[in-house]
């Protein structure tokens, strides 16, 4: 059994990591309702733009662009969100497997990394990151996606990347959040098939003053409004999931210094019977 010494220390550690996590659980507490103001607030643009591209490209299904088809060469492009710190339960761990359960291997695919934990884990798989933009997820702004949107396409019309993907955490409510896996471009040849056979019963898509022109303006914008939309419920997750894993953290060790309490006053409590046994026995001997 453990000395009284042993388990007041061992007290007294728990006690201060408990003083640690309650600090930072009300710190992920006051982020949390800031960013989910603004994860909110972005959230019906995020899926309004989402749908309306789309379908706006479903109409347009015979029409040929850069931005439409694949090419023949380039790796898969992956566009991974997570955090920059750790103590956030499952919510990077998650995003990480979320990459290998869609059969992304490091032959076929480069990640565009915002957040260093993923950055870190996908590096130790072997995957390639040729952009890191781990500063972003601090405070998200529209230009930074508007930023990471123009790396996107530089590299897609170099050939470098036929594929591009979102993965994101969708911050549902304060305990929910379900990490997402988006195809932002091109377009996937069955949907596309699948428009064409709806064409005869959808109005035609004009535009104006050309296709090419359009699609030039509008498939920038689309991209990184939809990259800016998974920043900010990224960012509402994760503090999310870090108010939860610190909770807990607080409510075990409390369980734990409760224990450990029980533990000391119960090895208290024996000492001071087994020193009033000597001394009534010394008593008795003396007589």
């Amino acid at each position: 059994m453990a000395s009284m010494r042993d388990i007041k220390r061992r007290r007294e550690s728990i006690q201060s990591t408990e003083q640690i996590t309650k600090a930072m659980k009300l710190v992920s507490t006051v982020k949390l309702q800031k960013s989910r103001t603004k994860a909110e607030t972005t959230k019906p643009y995020f899926n309004m733009m989402y749908e309306t591209v789309r379908a706006m490209l479903e109409k347009s299904a015979n029409m040929t662009h850069p931005y439409l088809t694949a090419g023949n060469s380039g790796k898969k492009a992956v566009v991974l969100i997570t955090s920059n710190r750790g103590l956030a339960g499952g919510y990077n761990s998650n995003m990480i497997r979320l990459i290998a359960a869609n059969g992304f291997t490091p032959e076929d695919t480069v990640i565009y990394a915002v957040g260093r934990k993923g950055k870190e884990g996908l590096l130790r798989k072997g995957f390639e990151v040729p952009k890191d933009y781990s500063e972003v997820i601090n405070s998200p702004l529209y230009q930074d996606a508007a930023e990471i949107t123009q790396d996107l396409l530089d590299a897609f019309q170099k050939g470098e990347i036929c594929e591009i993907y979102l993965a994101y955490t969708s911050f549902k409510n304060t305990v929910v959040h379900i990490p997402k896996l988006l195809s932002l471009l091109p377009v996937k040849l069955e949907e596309r098939e699948q428009s064409e056979q709806k064409a005869a019963l959808t109005a035609p898509m004009n535009y104006e003053p050309n296709e090419e022109s359009a699609l030039n303006a509008i498939i920038p914008k689309y991209i990184s409004s939809m990259v800016y939309g998974a920043l900010m419920e990224a960012a509402a997750s994760e503090n999310g999931a870090r108010m939860n894993a610190m909770d807990n953290a607080t409510s075990n060790a409390e369980d734990m210094i409760a224990e450990l309490s029980l533990q000391y006053n119960r090895a208290r409590q024996g000492s001071i019977t087994q020193e009033l046994t000597e001394i009534i026995a010394g008593a008795n001997a003396i007589e």
